[in-house]
């Protein structure tokens, strides 16, 4: 089984970059101490207790040349005093075993180089009284305990260069971190106004940072320029042929009015209404929602008036909230309200029993129509979102059906607001499942 880092990386890119930063400061720390504390300062510690043992060995060879213990303790006395040493004769309390602080860095080495230079030696004890060390060694006169300053035997500098080293390492941390964040802070610019214009918004941006991100930011900005060009003009375009058949609609709906009423005027009248509401969708579908402004909204307000809308124009719709108190989001009601209502005609064509669910998560707001229609082929349902798309004679326009916009319309209002429209089977109706998910 291999195993993956991956999951426990950061995922920002302010994350890896301090990363990048830390390991390498961790890294240098950690060879710089094996190398230069372990083996430079271990080098010392030996030359000083190899003087130590020196001393040591005059002492005792004082004491087991003596004759008696006062003659070893009169003779050994002024000797332990020039060298900086207290002795004890015989030793009151001696340590079982040899003991250290598990912080103390040279410890380790004084007590090998004790134990290997001192044959005779029952304990080290570097731990029972601060800055002391407590030798105790066999004499023919019992253990003898030798307490001596500790710097005699060992260096101090390497306590002081982790912390000269970890202060270093801290500020150069801080340091990079500051600089990190400028550099980091065009991107994160360049990255909320490339989310905003991909729900419908313009916000003023303007390139800054390194020349990367500059080129980045001219790059978008020119995207986004001939983005809106386009949309202008499928918008200019669609709008005005939609108007300029409105003038003959208009005029052929007013030369049948004129006509006496029978079959085949009342045929061509419904003919004409359908041109009429083609026209409309297609009109709709130029315009999307860029006439719109987005503003603070509430859903549950939009689908309310859905609601009241369905049951004016008596089509039977079931209804339910699931939004566990008030929220808002920045969104443009008509257009989002236009995409709901596009879902809805379509279940409302194809099926006697159409529900509308509005919920929400933390970062989605998800309007769900339901109904007990045929439902669109797994297959298929991603092309059922393409412009003009007809699927089958049940959508066929002269039989009811729509021009294949209704679907279109609601993906790119998704889309605007940055989300996406879902097609899937209705478990409860066995129909399909169109969901309408906007971004929090």
């Amino acid at each position: 089984m291999r195993l993956s880092l991956k999951p426990f990386l950061p995922r920002s890119l302010f994350g890896r970059a301090a990363l990048i930063l830390i390991v390498p400061t961790v890294a240098i720390q950690l060879i710089v101490s094996i190398a230069f504390i372990q083996r430079h300062f271990e080098g010392v510690t030996r030359q000083l207790v190899h003087g130590v043992v020196m001393e040591l060995a005059l002492l005792r060879e004082a004491v087991d040349g003596s004759s008696s213990i006062e003659s070893a303790l009169a003779t050994v006395q002024p000797l332990a005093e020039a060298v900086e040493m207290v002795v004890e004769l015989p030793a009151v309390s001696i340590a079982a075993q040899d003991t250290r602080d598990w912080a103390d860095l040279t410890a380790r080495p004084v007590i090998a180089e004790l134990r290997e230079r001192l044959p005779n030696v029952l304990s080290v004890d570097l731990a029972s009284v601060k800055g002391r060390v407590l030798l105790t060694e066999a004499t023919r006169f019992g253990p003898m305990q030798v307490s001596l300053p500790r710097g005699r035997v060992s260096a101090s500098n390497p306590h002081q260069l982790l912390v000269i080293m970890m202060l270093a390492s801290i500020l150069m941390t801080l340091i990079a971190f500051m600089f990190l964040r400028n550099q980091l802070r065009p991107i994160k610019r360049l990255a909320e106004a490339a989310e905003a214009f991909g729900k419908g918004e313009a916000v003023p941006y303007r390139p800054r940072g390194a020349l990367e991100v500059r080129a980045a930011g001219g790059a978008f900005l020119d995207m986004r320029a001939r983005i809106e060009r386009a949309i202008e003009t499928r918008t200019l375009m669609l709008s005005g042929v939609s108007h300029d058949l409105r003038t003959p609609i208009t005029r052929l709906r007013l030369g049948l009015s004129m006509l006496p009423e029978d079959e085949e005027v009342q045929a061509l009248l419904s003919d004409v209404r359908e041109m009429e509401r083609l026209v409309d969708e297609f009109l709709a579908f130029a315009r999307g929602d860029a006439m719109e402004e987005p503003v603070e909204a509430d859903p549950a307000q939009i689908a309310a008036r859905i609601v009241d809308n369905a049951a004016r124009s008596g089509r039977s719709l079931a209804w339910e909230s699931r939004l566990s108190g008030p929220i808002t989001l920045r969104l443009r009601p008509q257009a989002v309200q236009r995409a709901v209502e596009n879902l809805l005609g379509n279940a409302q064509r194809h099926g006697d029993q159409v529900r509308l669910t509005l919920s929400a998560t933390e970062r989605t707001v998800r309007f769900v129509v339901e109904d007990n229609g045929p439902g669109i082929p797994e297959a298929q349902r991603e092309a059922a979102m393409a412009p003009f798309a007809r699927l089958g004679g049940a959508r066929d326009p002269n039989q009811g059906g729509g021009v294949g916009l209704g679907l279109s319309i609601a993906a790119d209002v998704a889309r605007s607001h940055g989300g996406r429209l879902l097609l899937g089977r209705s478990d409860s109706l066995g129909g399909l499942r169109a969901e309408l998910v906007l971004a929090r």
